[in-house]
């Protein structure tokens, strides 16, 4: 596990897939546990799911934000009777300010992306976490969004999350890339073999983006690789 500079920020972004990984077994435990090595600063978490009747550990929403940092937002796209599924934005650091906005295509699965502006010891960092759609129109709708909700801003500003998206033309990735220059690589789905640039970490500036990584040891607890990035501020 790479130590964090003082000078950087340490974000991260997974889809926890309910916390149910190759086991295959509800695992929030092993989740917090992945999490809590890599000393995370920032969080954006996919797939939060309190639905499920395997859960024994309470409100994973609940647990997840009171083990891993004293701020945070919760997205939830889906409220039933049995319990809520959605993303999370889990900031060690006072959120200063936030939205949460609604980029649902038409009658497809609805879906969320959260703004957050954190106030870090080493200045403001804006955050932006989702979890885009399965169609292609529909990611590339919202890859438009996105940049909108990015605005033009002074401060280091990433965009993070499962972006559902493997092909190049037309796609989200070229479209974020282009507004936000320094970006992660990493094949993340299935996590047992990766072959999908499905998660990824978009920074502006580039040079923002100092060092990132890899989590092989998550195969265990969920179907997506994690990725951690380190960035200035």
């Amino acid at each position: 596990m790479r130590e964090k500079s003082p000078s950087t920020v340490r974000v991260m972004t997974w889809n926890i897939h309910g916390a149910v990984g190759g086991n295959p077994r509800f695992d929030l435990t092993g989740v917090l546990n992945l999490i809590q090595r890599w000393d995370a600063d920032v969080i954006a978490l996919q797939e939060v799911d309190s639905r499920r009747k395997t859960m024994r550990h309470g409100d994973p929403f609940a647990v997840l934000q009171e083990a891993l940092g004293q701020h945070g937002i919760g997205a939830k796209s889906l409220t039933t009777t049995d319990g809520d599924y959605g993303q999370m934005l889990i900031s060690r650091w006072p959120i200063s300010a936030s939205e949460i906005h609604d980029i649902s295509f038409f009658e497809r699965e609805p879906r969320r992306a959260v703004k957050a502006d954190i106030a870090t010891p080493l200045g403001p960092v804006r955050v932006i976490a989702t979890h885009l759609g399965l169609s292609i129109r529909e990611r590339r709708r919202q890859a438009r969004t996105l940049i909108d909700i990015a605005g033009v801003c002074a401060m280091t500003t990433v965009v993070i999350g499962d972006f559902n998206d493997w092909f190049w033309p037309g796609s989200v990735r070229s479209a974020l890339s282009r507004e936000l220059p320094g970006y992660t690589r990493y094949r993340t789905f299935p996590s047992r073999c990766p072959l999908l640039r499905l998660d990824r970490i978009y920074c502006r500036p580039g040079p923002a983006l100092i060092r990132s990584y890899i989590d092989g040891q998550a195969r265990t607890c969920s179907d997506h690789l994690p990725i951690i990035a380190d960035v200035r501020p």
